[in-house]
């Protein structure tokens, strides 16, 4: 016993010394401080001022630095919804073609869920980008649950086509259909003027 040290305790100034520590509290602020922007529109010079902050930062370092804000939010407010959309929209940009076959291949499955998507007959690649493209855009206007119902459809018909096709990863076919009934659930939020 006579080896044994009591092992000595970091201090304050220990933890203040690490690099990157961020507050989560303060990053899920911030993150539902910019979706309530982006959605909502400023209300005031403040508000505008920070707006064109985020928009320049998109433009210089990419969407995604802002919409990692999200990533964490739960799915049934603004920016969680914000980041499935922003999801949605990153894969169909880096895999347009199998978006566009599997949505061939579930359509016929959900044939009212593809009206509302509004994706042309037959759909390629880019037309699926453009259609994705349209509902990411519209999540500036008044209809914001019209957006989250279009994107809801997509998502849906596109993983009901992924499970038709079996291609051996039937877990993220179920995660797409996931992802479709959070949206369609937020959009009914949005209608009752509760998703914040």
């Amino acid at each position: 016993m006579r080896d044994f040290h009591r092992p000595g305790l970091p201090g304050a100034s220990h933890f203040e010394a690490q690099p990157n520590r961020e507050d989560p509290a303060e990053t899920a602020a911030a993150g539902h401080r910019i979706a309530t922007l982006l959605v909502r529109g400023p209300h005031g010079d403040d508000d505008q001022f920070l707006v064109d902050r985020v928009l320049h930062l998109a433009d210089s370092e990419g969407l995604s630095t802002i919409a990692e804000l999200w990533s964490h939010a739960p799915a049934d407010s603004l920016a969680g919804t914000l980041w499935r959309l922003y999801a949605l929209r990153t894969w169909v940009h880096r895999n347009p073609e199998t978006a566009a076959v599997e949505f061939a291949a579930g359509k016929s499955f959900a044939p009212v869920s593809e009206m509302l998507a509004g994706v042309v007959d037959p759909p390629g690649p880019a037309e699926v980008i453009v259609l994705v493209d349209t509902v990411v855009r519209g999540i500036v206007s008044p209809d914001f649950d019209v957006t989250l119902d279009r994107a809801a459809a997509f998502a849906h018909i596109v993983g009901v086509g992924r499970a038709q096709l079996d291609q051996g990863d039937p877990a993220s076919a179920v995660r797409l259909v996931d992802t479709a009934t959070q949206l369609r659930r937020a959009a009914e939020i949005e209608r009752t003027a509760s998703l914040h």
